[in-house]
């Protein structure tokens, strides 16, 4: 069946195409593409009005057009908020030029539209975020904060004995250029109850991650008391390219009830960090500049336990946002040895995303109920 075609010989002036349609990257040239097409085969006019705001995961854009019969965008609406948009089938327009932000500025409105709509539609006024002085929970306090306002933010920063003095200092600027409440809570103190706890049980085992994932969740559950005690919605400051790979911690830095940037890869959560700065330094400099480190061990670096992030985006661009398998990915270039291991841990670490909070949708292929895997399977399946 062909709904356009079938109107088309019935005889119309104009087709209407009230739609809710979630956004993904670049979407919207897509939709005018496909409007072109079918106003300038069939010769009418067409309206596109588009919902707009988030609904849990998804994020409807707006952005409505109308399209002429020659396939010119004559009306754009605005994206990301609500707009009343008039069209007089009786004047003449000019066809809109340009009318595309910058993809990255177009990340940023959905962001911050999809955490506004999360938070108040949960009924909570307020956002806490865990300030590590990295650049993914810089990011989420900058985008909540436009979201919410800096009143309705707080950061807190719970260093342990390997966080850095520049983590802390960073965590402590960032703040201070967003103008939300800052709190550090230092948890040497709980580390040390919990060695003490353990330490007849383990005290034949050597140290390992077993440490590291005590300090992420005694975090979250830091995190979860102040939520609960000041009804400020926790958000999740996990990556994409974390979520993928399992570079994460269950009911640690897990811990939350929106994934704000969980479908962004880490080489985009930096161009989307520089764009913010455009006008005026909200997150600083060194934060961009220094090596990302989860910093649970001396000298700890990310790049020690995975691949560089731009050689792992490229492999999980390439399996998860366009379904390729191990073979098609290694004809792109990439080494096997790498893309084998990327495969594996994406395979191996379902179980974690499965209990991961809600992701804001931006892709295509967004980890979540778009989706789904099995979590007991095979371990290799390429």
């Amino acid at each position: 069946m062909d709904p356009v075609a079938d109107l088309s010989r019935v005889g119309i002036d104009c087709l209407i195409n009230i739609s809710a349609s979630p956004y993904s990257v670049n979407k919207s040239r897509l939709r005018l593409d496909m409007l072109r097409q079918l106003t300038t085969k069939y010769g009418f006019s067409a309206v596109y009005c588009n919902q707009v705001g988030g609904n849990d995961d998804l994020l409807f854009d707006g952005a409505s057009m109308v399209v002429d019969p020659k396939g010119r965008l004559i009306r754009m609406g605005k994206a990301f908020e609500p707009h009343l948009m008039v069209w007089d089938t009786e004047d003449l327009y000019t066809e809109v030029a340009d009318p595309w932000p910058p993809e990255v500025e177009s990340i940023r409105k959905a962001l911050v539209m999809g955490t506004r709509d999360y938070v108040q539609k949960c009924g909570f006024k307020k956002a806490l975020v865990g300030l590590s002085g990295g650049i993914d929970s810089a990011l989420v306090a900058c985008l909540a904060t436009q979201a919410l306002g800096p009143e309705n933010v707080m950061g807190v920063s719970m260093p342990s004995p390997y966080t850095s003095d520049k983590s802390r200092t960073d965590a402590s600027e960032l703040a201070e250029n967003l103008g939300i409440r800052f709190e550090e809570i230092p948890i040497e103190p709980i580390m040390g109850g919990y060695e003490q706890t353990l330490a007849p049980l383990f005290k034949d085992a050597e140290p390992d991650e077993t440490e590291e994932n005590i300090q992420a969740r005694i975090r979250g559950n830091i995190l979860m008391a102040i939520s609960n005690k000041f009804g400020a919605l926790l958000l999740a400051t996990g990556n994409k390219s974390e979520l993928a790979v399992g570079y994460c911690t269950l009911y640690g830095d897990m811990a939350g009830a929106l994934a704000v940037i969980g479908d962004l890869p880490k080489t985009t959560c930096y161009r989307l960090a520089h764009h913010i700065n455009t006008d005026r330094i909200l997150i600083p400099e060194s934060i961009l500049a220094r090596p990302p480190s989860a910093e649970l061990k001396p000298n700890q670096m990310d790049q020690d336990t995975l691949p560089p992030y731009d050689q792992l985006d490229q492999v999980l661009e390439a399996a998860v946002d366009e379904k390729l398998g191990f073979d098609a990915i290694v004809a792109r270039g990439l080494d096997p040895a790498l893309v084998e291991d990327v495969l594996t841990r994406l395979v191996v670490n379902e179980y974690k995303r499965a209990q991961a909070p809600p992701v804001l949708k931006l892709s295509s292929r967004a980890f979540g109920y778009g989706r789904r895997y099995p979590i007991a399977r095979a371990r290799r399946i390429f």
